[in-house]
């Protein structure tokens, strides 16, 4: 007689088997492990981004003021805050002021960065040193850069007059942060001085990334330096042009410190912008509600330049 014996599967066996027969049940681990991963960053945003966001919107459409810090009491008044913003002089100045400040100084900022950038693109003695040194007004305060430079401008005791006096070039008492005419553009031309080095320093680490055998074929070519310029390194740049002009756009164009430290708005209101309005009306006028809706104007311009730029970065990835 002949006994057959029958072997049970193995247990991992039986267990492989199983998930081979499941693999809806795979893939929902594999989507909860993603998104344990993803969880905290996103709990992140929405605690210290998106919560601030929705409240500012909610703030704009109440009656705030600091009696509510106590009371709790912020009654809804519809759209009074946006109609008396709009209608308010002073915010179209402020509109106007921070369009100039911005395009001002993103052209300033970019063009002498580039210039910069292809210059320490060559080699030469110090040129490591000489980077380093241009850095400085990019890693010094805002606030330190604006009382520096408010010493430096003033009308009477500043070093910049002075130094132009000596030259002839100059009456010595140019009143750079005192006139309505001046004040803005000399605003503008220190907050070139401060971005200069982030537009360096970018636009330099895309020219290394440039391949040297496209200059060298444009050499052989008998190609100009201006036309290598134009239709090689421009071209090649696209992309982190477009980096470097919307971040700078979205870092530039909601800039308080620096106007408060130099100007404070002033003098008649010339310096006003989106940024120092909305603290004015917050901080100074505490009408919170009206802040409030300015400071959504500036979120609204922001977020439509970010936009900009993620459409541009996907272009650029096709």
């Amino acid at each position: 007689m002949t006994t057959s014996t029958v072997t049970a599967p193995a247990p991992a066996a039986a267990r492989t088997a199983s998930r081979a027969a499941d693999p809806d049940r795979l893939r929902r681990r594999r989507r909860l492990a993603q998104w344990g991963f993803v969880a905290p960053a996103v709990v992140f945003m929405l605690l210290f981004f998106g919560y601030p966001l929705v409240r500012n919107v909610v703030m704009s459409f109440q009656h705030y003021t600091p009696k509510t810090f106590f009371t709790g009491e912020a009654p809804f008044n519809g759209a009074d805050n946006w109609a008396n913003v709009f209608h308010d002089a002073l915010f179209g100045k402020a509109l106007w002021h921070t369009l100039v400040f911005t395009a001002g100084s993103l052209l300033g900022q970019f063009c002498i960065g580039l210039a910069l950038a292809v210059f320490f693109n060559r080699r030469f003695p110090l040129s490591g040193a000489l980077r380093s040194l241009i850095l400085l007004p990019w890693l010094v305060p805002m606030v330190v850069s604006g009382v520096v430079w408010r010493r430096i401008l003033d009308q009477d005791t500043g070093v910049l007059n002075s130094f132009l006096d000596t030259l002839g070039l100059g009456s010595g008492h140019t009143p750079w942060l005192t006139s309505p005419h001046l004040a803005l553009l000399s605003v503008i031309l220190v907050n070139i001085w401060i971005g200069i080095p982030f537009n360096m320093v970018i636009l330099y680490g895309g020219l290394q990334e440039i391949p040297k055998e496209l200059y060298e074929a444009a050499s052989l070519d008998g190609a100009s330096a201006w036309r290598t310029f134009r239709s090689l390194t421009l071209p090649m740049l696209k992309p982190v042009i477009t980096v470097v002009l919307v971040l700078g756009f979205m870092s530039t164009v909601k800039i308080l410190d620096l106007i408060l430290a130099l100007t404070d708005g002033g003098p008649a209101d010339a310096t006003q912008t989106l940024g120092t309005l909305t603290y004015q009306n917050s901080f100074v006028q505490l009408d919170f509600g009206a802040g409030a809706v300015v400071g959504n104007v500036l979120i609204l311009i922001s977020a439509v330049f970010a936009v900009f730029y993620l459409r541009a970065n996907r272009t650029e990835g096709k």
